[in-house]
Parts: structure tokens; sequence; C-alpha cells
């Protein structure tokens, strides 16, 4: 084994910070989401999982499953701070990390493991260190590349440690669903049935190419590889400074056009201060929308000039929020400035806008 991944990944991580805000919740089911019975569980403790509620599912058709369900609203902002010390703590281990998510993070551990550590001794030291000091449970997957230290993260939760190497991928990986491979979707899943593909172990012998590249297109031969346990993606570090963001939950909800100027005035001069500590300018801003049941939206929109004032990123944000047809009320707003570059010090011009950016 040339390298050692490993993926860590944080268990039912909303549920636990939550926990770890109120220790009285500890032990109940618990799940993260909205009160209104049209809210989706965002994320459910293992106790909850028990009873068959996940994400995505239904508050009214979880509570249904467990009438003692507790309902917990998120707190974002707590979200990403212990997400942000989940990293640090990583960064004691290594400086090689890519963080997938809130909840999860990509480490390149060989350097380590050439100190002649059996794989599984470090994991244990890693995840019994991150429960002691961050208070946080994750399990582990370990492999020679990503996508096999992925999928073996989640072959055993919580708080389990699986190593897969190449030569084991026939048995641990191949009878694993095809609807269980990380990166094939719920509407590429069905596809592939059709075809007679049911497990992993179909996909990596599948010899009808046409057909294949009838369902994953210019994907197939990727797919097909991964499927095989080949995978030769580097771990993308974030060295450079790519974008600048910023929001916030709001005490109450709000619901006036003026409440949301008021929020957005605030967050662009955060994000203006940010930019401006950083020497950037940026040519994409986008926002982010929350509503109490956790529905979120999404808008973004390039800029013909680079933006980097208080005014110019307001300017767009409510050019983005009138995009978004809504009269409900709202429990976060965010701002992002992305595509950063150096700041240009000549006058930049008002108008900002191309055409067709929004996405």
């Amino acid at each position: 084994m040339n390298r050692w991944i490993f993926h860590i990944d944080l268990n039912a991580f909303f549920a636990e910070v939550e926990i770890l805000r109120d220790p009285s919740l500890k032990g109940k089911p618990l799940v993260v989401s909205g009160h209104s019975r049209r809210s989706v569980v965002s994320t459910a403790s293992y106790e909850a999982r028990s009873y068959g509620i996940h994400s995505a599912m239904a508050v009214g058709e979880a509570v249904r499953l467990c009438p003692d369900l507790v309902i917990v609203e998120g707190h974002f902002e707590l979200y990403e701070d212990y997400s942000q010390r989940f990293i640090a703590f990583l960064r004691t281990f290594s400086d090689q990390i890519e963080q997938a998510s809130i909840d999860e993070a990509y480490v390149d551990l060989t350097q380590a493991m050439n100190a002649e550590e059996y794989p599984l001794d470090l994991a244990l030291r890693l995840q019994k260190r991150l429960l002691d000091e961050v208070k946080l449970k994750c399990s582990i997957g370990i492999a020679e590349n990503k996508f096999l230290a992925k999928m073996a993260s989640g072959l055993r939760k919580p708080m389990g440690i699986v190593v897969i190497r190449k030569e084991e991928v026939p048995v641990k990986l191949w009878p694993l669903s095809i609807d269980d491979m990380h990166g094939i979707g719920k509407k590429t899943a069905p596809k592939l049935h059709e075809l007679g593909i049911h497990t992993i172990g179909d996909l990596a012998n599948f010899t009808d190419g046409d057909k294949l590249r009838s369902v994953l297109g210019n994907l197939r031969d990727e797919y097909v590889n991964l499927a095989r346990g080949i995978d030769d993606r580097p771990l993308e570090q974030r060295t450079e400074l790519k974008s600048v963001s910023t929001s916030t939950t709001l005490n109450q909800d709000i619901q006036t056009y003026e409440e949301v100027r008021e929020v957005f005035l605030k967050l662009a001069q955060e994000c203006e201060e940010r930019l401006s500590e950083a020497n950037k300018s940026s040519r994409s801003i986008a926002i982010t929308v929350r509503y109490p049941d956790f529905t979120t939206f999404s808008r973004s929109r390039r800029t013909d000039q680079p933006v980097r004032t208080k005014d110019e990123i307001f300017q767009v944000a409510m050019l983005l929020f009138d995009e978004i047809e809504t009269e409900e009320s709202i429990r976060l707003l965010g701002i992002s400035a992305n595509q950063l570059r150096e700041s240009d010090e000549d006058p930049i011009q008002i108008n900002l806008f191309q055409e067709g950016g929004a996405s």
C-alpha cells in the first residue's frame, strides 16, 4: 500500500453537538429539524435511527414512528464552530487534509504510518483523542485512496474503524449494493438495476460498455475504476483563500423585505471587511436563505467587474433575493463572495452584472 488515507466521518454530528449543548438530551431519540410537520429531518441520533428514522424523512412521519421523539431546531453557527475544532484537531496528525463537508474529512497519514504505526492503532488513538478533546464521535475508514476510505468509514457506525486493502476489494466492497456506492445517486441506481447491475461487483465486472455509457455517460470508465478500487485523485487542500462567507441564524424569524435588507446590509459589511483584510475582490456573489423547516435556497451571480465594497455586495445580494419568490418566514441568511482575486486598485464600474449569471 503506497498511501494511507483516513476518511474521518463524524457520527450524527448535528445531534451530537446538540447533546453537548444540552446534556439532558443524551440517550434520547433526537432529531435536528424544524417543528412544522412539513419539516424534514436533518440529522437523527442513533437512538432515533433505531425506530427507522433517517435524514430527509418528514418530521410528521418521524413522530409517527417514535411518539417520544425530541425535535431540536438547529444551531448552525455552533456546528460551524465544532467543525473548525474538528479540522484543527486533525492538523495535529497531518497537514494534508481535505475537508469534504462540515462533518467529514480525508487525511493523508502515510508519513505517520511510515513511522511503523499499525493503521488500527493510529485510528484508535485518533478516535479516542477526538472524543476526549473535542467531545465528538467518529467512524474511520482506512485505505490507499479516497474512494475506498470513504466506503470503509460507512461500513461500521457509530465509532467504527474499517480497513480496506486493495486485495480485499472483491470481499469487502463488491458484495455491497450499487445503491450504497459513493457517487451513485438515487436517480442513477434504478437505471443500473435495469441493466442487471445490483452490486458494486456487478459494475466492476460489467462488460457491455455501450449500455453502461447510456447510464453513466462520460463518467463510465471513472465509475468502473472506482468499483474496482482504483482512485488516483489527490487530496484537495484549500491552502489559498477561494471564498469569503458569512451568515447569521436569526434569534427570531423574519419575514418583511425591510428586515431582510437590514440583515443583508450587515452581512455585506462583514464580507467587505474580510475581503479587505485578505486584499481580495470577488467575481461571484452567492446568497443562502433558510426557512424554519430547514428548506434552503441558494442563488449566485457572476459579476462583470470585481466587487469588494459593502454597497456592491449588498446590491447583488438583494437582486438574488428578489429571484426567490417567497412569503415564508426566514431563519437564516448568508452571503458568500467567490472566485476571489487580488484586489485591483483601479475604480470599479457600477455596471456589475453579466446576463444569465444566476444559478
